[in-house]
């Protein structure tokens, strides 16, 4: 019985989340399309996504957020964020721990989604990874935000591992190529709750805390790319010391 009613309860708690997701983005889609019409009103989007979007969807999952900052993300200045990935909440997340605008970077596939992957593909760089085209394109769009004075967002896993007992899968080399080309800090976050609190595993999901553990940033002043691997080490060890927690 009590398997029945927990059934139950994730059955709806996941389709209250798909809700949650939809209906803001269709209440404010006039604002929205506007918005994501010209890449100067960025910041102004990536306001709305952040403040309203990502609020509405993650206290009204019982998500709490809890953030614990390291160094300050300065205003003004370009970043590359980098997290683990085993959530779709992790988008939420990462909205709500940086106030320093920031563009996605991610799969093309996403853009099929309903209702958010209209403006997904319209204020987000895609890509497609069996693609070398595609992938070149990703750099030429990001180096364009960059010298917006945005920041960029990758999750370096590359996507959520199939295998769902992976803690933190290896890094895809992109982050820190255009870190290292654009000179700026590599700013590595760990997501220690999403996996428990809304996995991919269907039945895994439940209100509670959701902690973004700051790390110590990774700086790339006068590197060049003979330090790519480097970097990246550091930077999959202190997430993975993050999720350890």
């Amino acid at each position: 019985m009590i398997t029945v009613i927990k059934g139950i309860f994730v059955v709806f708690y996941r389709i209250w989340f798909y809700l949650l997701v939809a209906v803001p983005i269709i209440l404010f889609f006039p604002v929205l399309l506007v918005l994501s019409s010209r890449e100067k009103f960025y910041p102004q989007f990536f306001w709305v996504a952040r403040n309203i979007w990502a609020n509405i969807i993650l206290y009204g999952m019982g998500f709490i957020p809890e953030i614990k900052r390291g160094e300050k993300l300065e205003p003004g200045r370009s970043y590359m964020l980098i997290a683990n990935h085993t959530s779709m909440v992790d988008i939420m997340l990462m909205l709500k721990a940086s106030k320093n605008p920031f563009v996605f970077v991610g799969k093309k596939e996403l853009a099929k989604i309903p209702v958010f992957g209209f403006f997904y593909k319209r204020v987000c760089i895609m890509v497609d990874r069996n693609s070398q085209s595609s992938r070149s394109a990703v750099y030429k769009r990001a180096q364009r935000r960059l010298k917006q004075g945005l920041s960029i967002c990758i999750f370096p896993e590359g996507g959520v591992p199939d295998d769902t007992s992976v803690v933190l899968d290896k890094f895809k080399d992109g982050a820190f190529r255009l870190a290292i080309q654009h000179q700026i800090p590599v700013v590595p976050m760990s997501f220690p709750d999403n996996k428990n609190r809304f996995s991919y595993e269907f039945m895994r999901c439940s209100p509670g805390k959701m902690r973004v553990v700051f790390h110590e940033f990774i700086q790339t002043r006068e590197l060049d790319a003979t330090a790519k691997e480097a970097i990246k080490n550091l930077a999959w060890n202190r997430i993975r010391s993050g999720l350890k927690e």
